[in-house]
């Protein structure tokens, strides 16, 4: 299985048409914000921090570079192109490294397991961002990622999120300038439900070992000047039998 072409070339387009300056994507949030906070709850999950750590939707790699920093080695994978030139192009010294993935094609996860080994994964925002038919195959790239001995931190928006997102873009002032490249690319964000997001990594096999929330930063303000917060949850999921959360 693999993506359809019209998620791959929106995808493509959009990344294409993105600003190469820091903060130009609506999600391009400093790590302080983002990464940072995500591994402060994640870190006293990890078992085995010697393992590398993969972005799984690395984007232009913001986040990829931040990992860097903390993991022995860090990989950003990403389904364009477009956003792997860019990330590169923003890591001239080779801190992290990136390489083109299509998390719904089981064959080149698993080749990417066989190249690292156990890996941990951060994932922020892939699941309400995929076509419906593909999000279970994320969740078991997630689960053929860790293998045995990694653990996730997975961010998603919250159902309630969409109509945040709906307010802002039906504002009669026009939707702030950073969402137009989203709704023109044909990207629907928040479209998972809540429920569902957590049943999907069960469905494959993976147990949850924490969940909460923690608004998602992004690098928009409203028409009045307050910073753009989207509802969501996290997860931490590791392989092995379920237990209470």
């Amino acid at each position: 299985m693999s993506v359809t072409n019209r998620y791959r070339d929106a995808w493509e387009g959009f990344w294409r048409d993105a600003p190469e300056e820091p903060g130009s994507v609506i999600w391009d949030a400093e790590p302080a914000v983002t990464a940072a906070r995500h591994l402060a709850l994640f870190d006293h999950h990890l078992t085995d921090p010697e393992l590398p750590v993969v972005d799984l939707g690395c984007g232009n790699g913001t986040q990829t570079r931040f990992l860097a920093e903390r993991f022995a080695r860090a990989v950003g994978v990403d389904l364009s192109a477009a956003a792997l030139d860019l990330a590169r192009r923003r890591d001239p010294a080779r801190r992290a490294e990136f390489a083109r993935l299509d998390a719904t094609d089981a064959e080149a996860v698993r080749a990417l397991h066989d190249r690292l080994g156990d890996a941990h994964v951060y994932m922020r925002g892939v699941i309400h961002q995929s076509e419906p038919a593909d999000r279970r195959p994320v969740a078991e790239a997630v689960a053929t990622l860790l293998g045995e001995r990694g653990r996730a931190f997975v961010v998603e928006l919250r159902a309630s999120a969409k109509d945040v997102l709906a307010n802002l873009a039906g504002d009669p002032a026009g939707p702030p300038p950073k969402l137009l490249p989203v709704l023109a690319h044909g990207l629907t964000p928040a479209e998972v439900a809540d429920a569902a997001v957590t049943e999907l990594f069960r469905e494959a096999g993976l147990t949850v070992l924490a969940t909460g929330d923690l608004p998602l930063s992004t690098t928009e303000s409203t028409h009045d000047g307050l910073p753009i917060e989207l509802p969501a949850q996290w997860l931490v999921v590791a392989a092995g039998r379920p237990g209470p959360v």
